[in-house]
């Protein structure tokens, strides 16, 4: 869990603070009507560094899993505004042209840093490429391929599960070159203002790392993926003010994560008492299929608001994440 200080609006405006870190990974909420603890991995109150959040998550075993030839995954879930592209990618404001301050610096920067030194200290003739999506109105879009944004098929297929056809793969081999294809990536990913947040991510975003291992022909090469998966924030639109367009981006958003939260509170539920689990109910559930219950180890990072304005949100937010902690799966 992490949880963003509150912005100076929700100070000016006297928004109380009714989220606290009690250590030990847990968070309490405290408010009229509402006196509830929760208890998660880690807790990161508003006074964690980014570094903090990186080497207490467990994403530095994630991606050595992921160079081992897992499947892996990190998602940033919560409400609109709570911090969620901030703590994967850093500040917004950033371009190859101005970098953003190394302490500032998010999840996946930190990430490729540690998976480019791994591979040189490990001696291991890695082969790297990335791919880079977003899920629209529940289409989906190739945010690498040059030219116009156009709608890519989802297949599925027994040995692959769900894909993308005709997705660009783009390969790397420096740190330069994968932080430029997720910035020229993050830019042309749909975003907008509204009452809460004004550079709201309109879309689900979706960025894979490919890791094979060119090993000798004695050995069988390894392939591992670490996915990076920016959820738009769920948001309810008498709050943000959305209209026309903006709602209709809305609902789509809302839809693909209540699909999502479906899944996850099947998935919670002992093996022996599953139903079918719905993934084909939304584009966002098809590609996560794997990472949520499947073969993948998988990270999910709640962001929340302390603000008592947030109130509903947060503790929707908190009881998801809960439900998500409960599901195992079969790395």
């Amino acid at each position: 869990i992490r949880v963003r200080p509150l912005t100076c609006t929700e100070t000016r405006r006297g928004d109380q603070q009714v989220v606290h870190s009690l250590g030990d990974g847990a968070v309490h909420v405290s408010a009229a009507r509402h006196d509830a603890t929760f208890g998660f991995s880690a807790v990161f109150d508003a006074g964690a560094s980014q570094e903090a959040v990186f080497e207490g998550s467990g994403m530095r075993q994630l991606v050595e899993l992921a160079i081992d030839g897992f499947s892996c995954t990190v998602f940033a879930f919560g409400q609109t505004g709570s911090g969620k592209t901030y703590t994967l990618m850093g500040p917004l404001a950033q371009s190859e042209t101005q970098p953003a301050s190394p302490a500032l610096l998010g999840l996946m920067q930190r990430s490729f840093t540690c998976l480019l030194e791994q591979s040189r200290s490990r001696g291991s003739d890695l082969a790297l490429s990335a791919s880079y999506l977003e899920i629209y109105n529940e289409q989906v879009r190739d945010l690498l391929s040059p030219g116009p944004a156009c709608a890519l098929p989802l297949r599925w297929s027994k040995t692959r599960g769900f894909y993308v056809e005709n997705q660009l793969s783009v390969e790397f081999e420096s740190l330069e070159a994968i932080v430029s294809l997720l910035l020229q990536g993050s830019q042309r990913r749909r975003t907008s203002a509204h009452a809460l947040n004004r550079h709201s991510s309109r879309s689900h975003a979706l960025l894979t790392i490919h890791i094979r291992s060119r090993a000798a022909s004695a050995c069988p090469s390894k392939q591992g993926t670490l996915c990076f998966v920016d959820l738009a924030g769920s948001e309810r639109v008498k709050e943000t003010g959305s209209s026309g367009e903006l709602s209709v981006e809305a609902n789509s958003i809302n839809r693909s994560l209540l699909a999502l939260g479906h899944c996850i509170s099947l998935l919670a539920k002992p093996r022996g008492k599953r139903t079918h689990i719905p993934y084909r109910d939304s584009k966002l559930t098809r590609l996560l299929a794997r990472s949520l219950g499947g073969s993948g180890i998988t990270l999910m990072v709640a962001c929340i608001s302390p603000s008592s304005r947030c109130l509903s949100e947060t503790l929707s937010t908190l009881h998801y994440a809960s439900r998500a902690r409960r599901v195992t799966s079969r790395p």
